[in-house]
Order: structure tokens, then C-alpha cells, then sequence
């Protein structure tokens, strides 16, 4: 039986050996959610509410243990996982609490001698393929509304972080839900494509990669179903001369390095108009200075490794194509003595003297590093911020608001921030643009995602 080993990025061993799932065991998945669907849809919406009530309640009895495994199997600092659980309690909750208005019919103005009503139906079986990064932060948005409109649900976790999926069936089975209703599938490249090409599946939801992205179009190609994408981000902060600029720099510090840049939605670029230019880099090289590179089981570590030796190499490789084309760096490797090449763990990084023609300010890095650059305007700005391929978030420092929402309605992005970066509210679709992918999680928009409608069309005779 083919297996796969998860290696820890704190010390490069192996931190957990597990079997592949195999194309039977997938046959014997996908029958029984369907099975167990059926009458999953038949349950009052409330009730659902009470499972998934439970489970979150479940879920976080087990925090800190699950915030160890969480720094073993991805890199963070412990301090630092925790905050994922409680991310996951606040979306999951609030999905829960909407989900009675988000799911109930439709109904138009009356028409006489008729009746008429728009019902939102699940799906039937949804398959969800989350990422390492945040692994219960990107996995949850599809998860917890897909069961609470009536949907089975299949994860296929990422290989990096697989005892999510088990903490996920473990809190789920001690909450009584039915069984079938969820599942996972620890599968190979090759079984993947089958499952999500299974006629037994009816929506898929992807987190990862653009390239990932495309393989799952292929895998789906002979269905017409629903398909959800989430493919990244180069997301961009503007700085504009009104901003306060120790808040600015202290926030977007935070928002460039916490989880060492792995966020689909951190900051990758930064433009500050020159008014406050020298004053805003000076200060966040001073903040950056003060993060703690090191093993993430210590209290003490603000900054953990990257996920792998490769994904660092490949930062790595995008600082020094930067240098060579005249860019600066302002932080010391050396303040950092943990960072070493060969080795996941790699210093945060801040690069001035910048422009578009490097990697690192328009291809996603997903690490470390932060380029900053100078403008005049808020139009250089706007049409920089522009210059990408991904469209995830944008955000805006300014005590203007007015002038923020103007730039708003320019920016190609699927969410907008004034005075705040890096972090999803549950009540706001999550989505994006361009290269970043399609479709939408969160929110009352969410269900839409996860459900099909039908029209009621009733004539009185």
C-alpha cells in the first residue's frame, strides 16, 4: 500500500507515515455520502445548527493539543496556531447562525390565480481540497455551510497537514452526525483527479495554486457542476500621505510576516506615497527587526519556518533576482542567526529600491519578503496595485474615507480594506479576481455557492 510521509518543518524529520486511500476506497466513500445525504436533506435546518454546534464546541475543547500538531505539521509558532481554532469558531458559528435566512425560499411578489417560490436545494455530494497554510481557516468556509444547507461532504486535505482531516472526523463523529455525511480521503495526484471526476460528485472546492486550479478544471471537465476556486494572491497595501504611520507600519508589518508570508491574502507589495515614504520604511524596518526567528514549539518565536526547504529556497531565489536588478534590503540577515540556507527557516525580509520588472513584486512569493516602493500619487498607486495577475485583497491607509472609497471602485480586487489587511470577516464574501480564482465563500453569498435552485410554479385552476 502506497503511503506518504509528512516532514516537519521545525527539524526536517518525519512527523507522521500514513497510508494512501485507495480508488476502492473512494468508491465505498462517495456511495455511502451519497446514501446518507439523502436523508441529511430531509433534516430541519435547526438541527444541523445543533450538530454543528457541537462540533465546533468539540473541536475546541482540544485547542491547544490541535495548535501543537498544527506547529509540528506546518511550521507556525504554537502562540500563534491557537488563533486558528478560534478563527474557525468565529466563521463556523456565524455560518450557523445565518444559515436559516440564507437558505430559506424565495418568494417574489404575489401574482394572483399563482404561486410562486425559489427553493435553495443542496448540491448532494461536495468535495472540499483545502491547502496546509490555514489548514481549518481555508477548509471551514466550505465545509460548515455545504453540511448545514444538506450536503455530504469529502475532504481531501493537504499531505503537510493530514490529522486536520482526522481532528475534523473525530469532533465530528463525538458531535453524532450521521455517518457518511462526512469523510476524508488521503489521496495521490493521479486518485484525486478520479474522485473529483466521479459522477458522484457535485460541486468541488479548491484552495492552492493556479496550476492546481487548472488541474481541477481537467479533472471535471466531462460534468457540468459547480467548481470553486481559490488560487492566491500578490495582494497590495497603499500608504497614502494622510495615513498615521506608525499604526500603518505597525499593521502591515504584521500583515507581510505573520505566518511567514504563507497567506493567500498577506501583503506582498507595499507603495507609499513619498510624503511619508522615508518616515513609514524607517519604522517598519525597526518593527521587522524585532520578530524572533526560531523553533515555533517556543513561547518566544514570533516568526517560525517556512512549510519547506523548497518553498524558502524559492523566496530565496526571488530576494537575490531583486538584488541583482538593483534592489536593497534594510534588515540584516544576521539579526536572524536561525536563518541558514538549506534549512526552511528563512529571515523576514524588506526590499526598497523595487519596481515591477522583478519576481518578487509581481509573481506570489509566499514567504518572508515585502517590496516597497515610492509613488506620487494616488493614481501611480491604483495603477500599480493593478499591475497583477491576482486580484484577492487590496488595502488602503488613510484616515480619508471618502477618498477610499473613491480608490475602491478602481481597485480589480475581490475585497477592499481601509486601515486593516489580512483577515476575513465572516459576514463579507470572500472572493477574488483575474487569476485568484472564481466563485465566493462566506457570508449569505456563501450558500449560494453550495446549493442549486429550483423554481416553484404553481397555477390555481
Amino acid at each position: 500500500m502506497a503511503t506518504f510521509k509528512t516532514v516537519t518543518p521545525v527539524d526536517n524529520s518525519v512527523y507522521k507515515e500514513i497510508d494512501y486511500h485507495t480508488l476502492q476506497d473512494i468508491d465505498k466513500t462517495l456511495d455511502k455520502a451519497k446514501e446518507s445525504q439523502k436523508e441529511w436533506a430531509k433534516t430541519p435546518i435547526q438541527k444541523r445548527v445543533e450538530y454543528i454546534t457541537k462540533f465546533i464546541d468539540i473541536l475546541l475543547s482540544n485547542s491547544e493539543d490541535i495548535a501543537v500538531e498544527l506547529s509540528y505539521q506546518m511550521g507556525r509558532p504554537v502562540s500563534y496556531s491557537i488563533l486558528e481554532l478560534r478563527g474557525l469558531k468565529e466563521r463556523a458559528s456565524y455560518m450557523a447562525s445565518i444559515s436559516e435566512e440564507a437558505l430559506k425560499p424565495f418568494y417574489p411578489q404575489e401574482k394572483k390565480g399563482f404561486e410562486r417560490y425559489i427553493l435553495k436545494e443542496p448540491l448532494g455530494v461536495v468535495a472540499v481540497l483545502s491547502p496546509w497554510n490555514y489548514p481549518f481557516l481555508t477548509s471551514v468556509n466550505v465545509i460548515v455551510p455545504a453540511l448545514l444547507a444538506g450536503n455530504a461532504v469529502v475532504l481531501r486535505h493537504s499531505t503537510q497537514t493530514p490529522l486536520v482531516a482526522h481532528r475534523y472526523k473525530e469532533a465530528f463523529d463525538k458531535a453524532g452526525l450521521p455517518s457518511g455525511l462526512f469523510s476524508y480521503l488521503h489521496l495521490q495526484h493521479s486518485d484525486a483527479s478520479v474522485f473529483m471526476g466521479d459522477k458522484r460528485v457535485d460541486g468541488v472546492y479548491f484552495t492552492g495554486s493556479v496550476k492546481g486550479g487548472y488541474e481541477v478544471q481537467k479533472a471535471i471537465i466531462n460534468k457540468f457542476i459547480p467548481c470553486g476556486l481559490e488560487l492566491g494572491g500578490k495582494d497590495p497595501a497603499y500608504v497614502r500621505a494622510d495615513a498615521d504611520v506608525l499604526y500603518s507600519a505597525e499593521n502591515l508589518v504584521d500583515g507581510s510576516f505573520f505566518n511567514s508570508g504563507q497567506s493567500c491574502c498577506g501583503i506582498e507589495r507595499i507603495y507609499v506615497h513619498e510624503d511619508v515614504y522615508d518616515e513609514f520604511v524607517e519604522k517598519f524596518v525597526k518593527i521587522t527587526k524585532e520578530y524572533k526567528l526560531g523553533n515555533p514549539l517556543e513561547k518566544s518565536t514570533t516568526i517560525g519556518p517556512m512549510v519547506k526547504t523548497s518553498a524558502a529556497n524559492f523566496v530565496r531565489s526571488q530576494i537575490k533576482e531583486a538584488l541583482d536588478k538593483g534592489a536593497k534590503s534594510l534588515v540584516d540577515e544576521a539579526l536572524f542567526p536561525n536563518s541558514k540556507e538549506g534549512t526552511p527557516y528563512l529571515a523576514p525580509t524588506v526590499l526598497v529600491d523595487v519596481n515591477h520588472s522583478m519576481s518578487v513584486m509581481n509573481e506570489e512569493s509566499f514567504g518572508p519578503v515585502v517590496g516597497i516602493m515610492k509613488v506620487k500619487s494616488d493614481e501611480e498607486a491604483v495603477e500599480l496595485m493593478n499591475d497583477s495577475d491576482y486580484g484577492l485583497t487590496a488595502s488602503i491607509w488613510s484616515k480619508d474615507k471618502e477618498i477610499a472609497r473613491e480608490l475602491s471602485a478602481k481597485l480589480e480586487t475581490g475585497t477592499v480594506y481601509l486601515n486593516r489587511c489580512d483577515y476575513l470577516d465572516p459576514a463579507l464574501a470572500w472572493t477574488g479576481v483575474k487569476d485568484t480564482g472564481r466563485g465566493a465563500t462566506l457570508s449569505m453569498f456563501g450558500f449560494d455557492h453550495v446549493t442549486k435552485l429550483k423554481s416553484i410554479h404553481f397555477k390555481e385552476i
